[in-house]
């Protein structure tokens, strides 16, 4: 992963946070669709501010899919082998 500044795990640990209070009305699944439902749309915001017209969006909508995808690959494979490498401890009943 890039280096991340002093408040990245603060922020990302608030996301976490709000999915875990979640599960109390919503099934994992529903919690997790609905994240990376908003990831996504946040995602496309954030490139979206970074043209000046649609055409320009437009031809650079398959390389920014692309980071998306390339960057969620990467950290969802660092988790899960976190997650394999301490599965007893992480979910020991």
């Amino acid at each position: 992963m890039a280096e991340v500044d002093d408040k990245f795990f603060d922020r990302a640990d608030a996301h976490i946070h709000l999915a875990n209070e979640q599960l109390a009305t919503a099934s994992k699944g529903k919690v997790s669709a609905s994240m990376m439902y908003g990831v996504a749309r946040f995602n496309a915001y954030i490139s979206a501010t970074q043209f000046s017209s649609k055409e320009d969006l437009q031809n650079e909508k398959e390389e920014i899919i692309e980071y998306f995808l390339k960057s969620y690959k990467q950290m969802l494979h660092e988790h899960l082998d976190d997650y394999i490498n301490n599965f007893e401890q992480y979910l020991s009943s």
